[in-house]
């Protein structure tokens, strides 16, 4: 079990480690865009929330990488939220309610574009169905609306009370105070195993009855509007991009417990939520350009899809 874990904590760390490498020059590397537009510019501020073992901005390297810029040169709002790296969905959603109502007094917006990747696509929609009213539209990106195969695996591994749940919830948060060291996060609670069991099936389940808004029963669309909120989702589905990342084999070693399309962590009927925009030549890291802009040299550029997206926002009014 702790050589899984282990394993999969590193691999899933590697934004983290790869960051003090520095730039790689290697083919499929993603070049942002620098024209200067207003292509961007959303009525209301696009806020970014970051998933599991996640960060804000992590010794410099951002974790959404060259995403914020690239909306900010074509004249949106961005924020980029920081909430417990692992913790509850509602814990976490709190966290990012507190922030929400921040960004509204700094910038006098009535409303907020709240756009999640992996755990942070429940964090949004926890705060879309508790303050409805701040949120102009939610976008999940890779969410585990129905939980994640992996997350199962690993609670099967380490049963509710037992000592090997304790050693586990120590190692996590050593690694996880290792992310907040250059992050800024060290101020934020965090419990690894409320994020386990939040990520489960079941755990999604039971979130999921509190907060139904736009999750569909299949694995086709949801509602798009929802209490007056818009719903989007899209995800990856392709476990193996780049063979010059270091991160595809484990993304491809985890994909083969799914037995369904998945991004290496999460199933793309999983990430189903609202209008679905696609589903893409990508990983869990590629769809948030990580590792450092490596990916398919033929899928689409993971900046281009945001900067669609945030258009896309604009020209419905949001």
């Amino acid at each position: 079990m702790n050589g899984f874990f282990g394993g999969l904590l590193r691999r899933l760390a590697l934004p983290t480690v790869f960051a003090l490498l520095g730039p790689l020059s290697l083919l499929g590397l993603a070049a942002p865009a620098q024209a200067q537009d207003n292509a961007t510019q959303t009525k209301y501020p696009i806020v970014l929330v970051h998933g599991l073992f996640g960060f804000d901005s992590l010794f410099g390297v951002d974790y959404w990488y060259g995403i914020p810029s690239a909306l900010q040169r074509s004249g949106a709002r961005v924020f980029v939220a920081q909430v417990s790296a692992a913790n509850s969905t509602e814990v976490r959603g709190e966290q990012l309610l507190a922030q929400v109502k921040n960004i509204m007094a700094i910038t006098g917006a009535a409303k907020v574009n709240l756009v999640g990747h992996s755990h942070g696509g429940p964090t949004i929609r926890y705060v879309a169905g508790v303050a409805p009213q701040l949120v102009a539209s939610v976008t999940s990106v890779a969410g585990p609306n129905k939980g994640s195969r992996v997350a199962d695996i690993l609670r099967g591994t380490v049963p509710a009370g037992s000592l090997s749940e304790t050693v586990l919830n120590g190692a996590v948060n050593a690694f996880v105070a290792l992310i907040n060291l250059g992050s800024g996060g060290s101020g934020l609670p965090q419990m690894p195993v409320a994020a386990l069991d939040s990520l489960t099936a079941a755990g999604s389940a039971d979130f999921t009855r509190r907060f139904p808004q736009a999750v569909p029963t299949g694995c086709g669309d949801g509602a798009e509007v929802v209490g007056g909120v818009r719903y989007y989702s899209w995800t990856g589905k392709q476990p193996v991009t780049n063979l010059l990342d270091p991160s595809d084999a484990s993304l491809g070693l985890l994909s083969l417990s799914f037995g369904e399309t998945n991004d290496g962590l999460v199933a793309v009927c999983s990430s189903r939520l609202g209008k679905h925009l696609g589903d893409y030549r990508q990983n869990h890291l590629d769809e948030v350009n990580q590792l450092l802009g490596v990916r398919d040299w033929l899928a689409p550029d993971p900046v281009a899809l945001y900067r669609q997206h945030a258009t896309r926002l604009k020209q419905i009014g949001l």
